[in-house]
């Protein structure tokens, strides 16, 4: 359904979609629209997704923090979360 939104958004154009390997972007049952071409990213590639940048910096942030009990954790990533504005992710992703 998503591809079929996005090949008739760019009806137009070719669009190339870099997704991960996962099995659902594997799916022998995929349907492909004739206008997207699927770039797969090599396995265990975190330099070139750069959300898993954010991800590692979130988790820095929250490095020896010990939360008594799940209300506490809430708390911790709600601050790290907070923290983390445009101008921070920004430098992240580079």
């Amino acid at each position: 359904m998503f591809l079929n939104l996005v090949s008739e958004r760019y009806k137009d154009s070719i669009v190339i979609m870099q997704v991960e390997q996962a099995g659902a972007h594997r799916a022998k049952r995929l349907q492909m629209p004739t206008n997207i071409i699927l770039l797969f990213q090599p396995s265990h590639s975190p330099e070139t997704n750069p959300i898993e940048r954010v991800w590692q910096h979130f988790k820095l942030g929250l490095r020896w923090q010990l939360p008594k009990n799940l209300d506490a954790l809430r708390l911790l990533m709600r601050a790290r979360l907070e923290a983390m504005t445009k101008e921070v992710i920004a430098s992240i992703v580079g």
